[in-house]
């Protein structure tokens, strides 16, 4: 890793923060799959995603799985091609999948890691956007690295 590339990573894991901060978690519009997206977009990965609004519910969200030939969003990023690794190996822009409030093994609650043990993501107890936590339990993550420039 580069000091280059970890600058990379810095600068989109904070346009990140400040994008999905104000925005209030909702399936289909503000969720995890778009998060992430943003930030995989910003370390130059091309993410193609359903039309905004395209599902609302879990179930709706789990029909756009199927309709992709996808088993989970966990499965998602594997096809993406990243590398699986310790979530506590999780560099800054990393992605680390926390445990759902879905109740669906599909849909994965994905956050960007910040650094410093810190992620951003949507928490059910803080409604009005993407906040920055501290994980107690997270169930997996994945190796992003930066693809050209981020931006």
């Amino acid at each position: 890793m580069t000091e280059h590339g970890l600058i990379l990573r810095t600068h989109a894991a904070q346009a990140t923060l400040d994008e999905w901060k104000t925005r209030a978690f909702r399936l289909g519009e503000a969720d995890c799959a778009r998060l992430t997206a943003s930030h995989l977009r910003r370390l130059g990965y091309h993410i193609k995603l359903p039309p905004a609004r395209s599902y609302r519910t879990a179930k709706s969200a789990e029909a756009v799985l199927d309709k992709l030939g996808l088993a989970s969003m966990v499965a998602a990023l594997d096809a993406l091609g990243f590398e699986r690794i310790a979530p506590a190996a999780a560099l800054v822009g990393d992605i680390i999948q926390m445990p759902s409030e879905t109740g669906s093994e599909r849909l994965a609650a994905l956050t960007v890691a910040l650094g410093n043990g810190r992620v951003v993501g949507w928490h059910p107890d803080a409604p009005d956007g993407a906040v920055v936590m501290q994980p107690h339990e997270m169930v997996a993550a994945w190796r992003v690295e930066p693809k050209g420039r981020a931006k």
